[in-house]
């Protein structure tokens, strides 16, 4: 074999290798919460820093993030219950807001909350402590941690047990320093490409939904109120995660009653 041979030979396998290996999409409606009272700084440092880093970081797995953005609120009810509006289904929806609900937050200053209800999937961001890749291991960027949560299918867990809460945010953080630091997502790739297929069979008919057996089933949520460095006083979490069971009836004021609404750490 000529040298001229060998080196078309590996680069025939180089292009068969990288064509199997082709990009996961991920459809991420981005929201921003038209009530949400955030500075010009926190929209800046979100734009030009949170949001690029979490990019760059997918990309390196060969994960990309296919945007489309709209305007949207978050409501209150009488009794205190969210109601989101400008939700689509069969997507990951990032939504922008200033803080969280008290109804998940309970006075926490989390950052972050991952979730889904009645067919929607739902990122929480709270600008006012969302931040970057800080520390190692364990304050990680908000984004990545969040859609983490649904890439992994953290997302369809239901009720985990109290010991469970804690390692399924160390194994997320670790996914996370994989992605910022070594670059190594290839079982991420392999989850996503699974959460994405499922996210699709999910948008399908009521009636196809019932086939699968997925129709009214029970859902989590996973919270990101891991610690967080920042010079505002209240930008820090208690890295505990909770894990909350509820249904909430989206785009309406309307409301299903709870189901194992306390949390379970």
């Amino acid at each position: 074999m000529t040298r001229r041979d060998f080196l078309w030979t590996a680069a025939m396998a180089t292009g068969a290798a990288s064509g199997a290996e082709s990009p996961v999409i991920v459809p991420v409606h981005r929201v921003v919460d038209a009530r949400a009272r955030c500075t010009p700084e926190q929209f800046h440092r979100f734009w030009r820093s949170i949001w690029p880093e979490a990019v760059r970081d997918f990309n390196r797995c060969r994960i990309h993030l296919q945007t489309s953005d709209a305007n949207g609120e978050i409501r209150r009810s009488a009794g205190d219950r969210p109601i989101f509006i400008g939700l689509q289904r069969g997507v990951i929806n990032l939504l922008l807001t200033d803080h969280l609900p008290l109804y998940w937050d309970n006075s926490r200053a989390l950052a972050g909350v991952t979730t889904i209800y009645e067919g929607y999937h739902l990122c929480l961001i709270a600008l006012r402590y969302a931040h970057g890749h800080q520390v190692p291991f364990f304050s990680v960027n908000t984004c990545v941690h969040e859609l983490l949560h649904a890439l992994m299918q953290d997302i369809f867990v239901t009720s985990p047990k109290w010991y469970q809460t804690g390692g399924r945010e160390f194994r997320i953080d670790s996914y996370a320093t994989g992605l910022w630091l070594f670059h190594d997502g290839a079982a991420i790739r392999k989850s996503a490409r699974s959460y994405v297929d499922r996210l699709r069979s999910a948008h399908q008919p009521a009636q196809s939904r019932e086939k699968l057996g997925e129709r009214n089933a029970g859902r989590i949520r996973a919270c990101d109120d891991r610690f967080a460095l920042g010079a505002e006083s209240g930008d820090r979490e208690g890295h505990g995660d909770a894990m909350i069971s509820e249904r909430i009836e989206f785009g309406a004021a309307k409301f299903l009653p709870s189901r194992n609404n306390q949390p379970v750490r």
